[in-house]
């Protein structure tokens, strides 16, 4: 799950890249609006990149999974309003 996270987050960030280069040395050279429209959609991607990177999978762990740590478990289960199963 991390691996498709990750290729995925690299095409995106080059597909942002690509959007630069080509908007101002090639694509200005016809038109400086697509030019400044390409880069307001490159402008857009990194965030969603990022969004996309940092996603939660069904497979990863999450903050509230248990640490191994059977008191700091018990406590944190404590304040949650959880109780533990024996």
């Amino acid at each position: 799950m991390y691996a498709r996270r990750r290729h995925v987050y690299f095409a995106m960030m080059g597909t942002c890249l690509a959007l630069f280069v080509l908007a101002w040395g090639v694509v200005r050279l016809w038109s400086v609006p697509v030019a400044v429209g390409m880069c307001v959609v490159a402008m857009v991607i990194p965030p969603l990149a990022a969004m996309v990177a940092n996603r939660r999978g069904p497979d990863d762990r999450w903050w509230d999974d248990p640490s191994g740590d059977p008191k700091s478990d018990e406590w944190w289960d404590e304040l949650d309003g959880r109780r533990r199963r024996p």
